[in-house]
């Protein structure tokens, strides 16, 4: 983090990735950027889904990674959009989408924050308990103080 008082603090960063759980991430982490007068690093992350049959000789037609991106980017936008729209002077949000495991693209983005920042998406059974898989391994891994919201 920055020594200095004449350097900016280091962005909070949160993970969206367009579900309630990102929203209600964002609205923790915009809040918290603007208490302690920093900003916000938007990130979302999409790969290529994982396909079989490749050992069969068989290869599956995929769409252009360009349009993972496009669907991650609008994901994030809408995200962003509708979170500062309900907000009164929130801080300032820059976004990033980028190829790779969101919990990789993440822990990279987390080197340089303040804080990491996401929302809780625990599947199955006990799923109020659990953590999603990415939320568990950054809460684990980060190298930034990490910050899991409950879903609304």
């Amino acid at each position: 983090m920055p020594q200095h008082m004449d350097e900016k603090p280091w962005p909070v960063v949160v993970g969206v990735d367009g579900s309630t759980g990102a929203q209600a991430a964002l609205r923790w982490g915009l809040a918290q950027a603007k208490l302690t007068g920093s900003t916000v690093e938007a990130i979302a992350a999409w790969q290529y889904p994982e396909v079989y049959g490749y050992s069969y000789g068989w290869i599956p037609s995929m769409p252009e990674g360009g349009e993972f991106a496009k669907t991650a980017e609008h994901a994030l936008l809408e995200t962003v959009d509708t979170v500062r729209g309900q907000m009164d002077d929130p801080a300032q949000v820059s976004i990033r989408v980028a190829e790779g495991h969101p919990a990789q693209v993440l822990m990279d983005a987390a080197r340089n924050a303040q804080l990491l920042v996401l929302g809780s998406r625990g599947h199955g059974t006990f799923s109020g308990i659990l953590l999603g898989s990415v939320s568990q391994h950054c809460v684990q891994h980060a190298p930034c103080p990490v910050v899991v919201v409950p879903q609304p």
